[in-house]
């Protein structure tokens, strides 16, 4: 860690400017930020339309070649085969997409977040990173976590704060309101 970062947050921390979680980040804390991130953006929200219509289209498309005599064979199948894998991925997404995680949430062990005035402080095992306001400028709260989200059409990059990580029940509110300060609230 650098020293200088490191004491400036050891010292917002004793002051109670800052608030510290200290967790092991989940392929489930990934999966939920990926379907928050899809229901808090337009473009999660446009994708996810997208493909509902396209698999209840190829459904129904697979429903009506069944009931015609004159469809070619095979295209039944493959109309259903391709509403379901499309309508699969609505409902498992976020969750085949945490998977590709798994193996570099174990590598980075327990995670340290100092979240103060002027960003997050973020260290694991072998990294250690510093994320400032304008990174990330937006967030979302949900019962589980706070899941802050870049500006960006896709909100490519976010960090997951899960709540379970503070040492005390009173830092929710003080993360809280530091995130109110500095971010907007989804």
């Amino acid at each position: 860690m650098d020293m200088d970062v490191d004491m400036t947050a050891e010292a917002a921390r004793q002051d109670g400017r800052a608030v510290e979680l200290v967790y092991r980040a989940t392929r489930a804390d990934i999966a939920h930020a990926l379907r928050v991130r899809d229901a808090r953006t337009a473009q999660g929200r446009r994708r996810r339309g997208v493909f509902v219509f396209a698999g209840t289209l190829l459904l129904g498309l697979g429903l009506l070649a069944l009931v015609d005599a004159e469809s070619a064979p095979g295209r039944p199948a493959g109309f259903l085969v391709g509403g379901t894998v499309l309508w699969a991925f609505v409902l498992f997404g976020p969750q085949l997409q945490a998977r590709a995680f798994g193996g570099l949430l174990e590598k980075a062990g327990e995670i340290r977040a100092v979240v103060d005035e002027s960003g997050v402080q973020v260290a694991a095992t072998a990294t250690q990173t510093r994320i400032g306001w304008a990174a990330q400028p937006r967030y979302a709260e949900t019962a589980e976590a706070f899941v802050m989200l870049s500006d960006d059409k896709g909100a490519v990059a976010m960090t997951v704060l899960p709540k379970r990580g503070v040492q005390d029940p009173a830092d929710v509110d003080r993360l809280r309101a530091i995130l109110d300060r500095n971010l907007r609230r989804l």
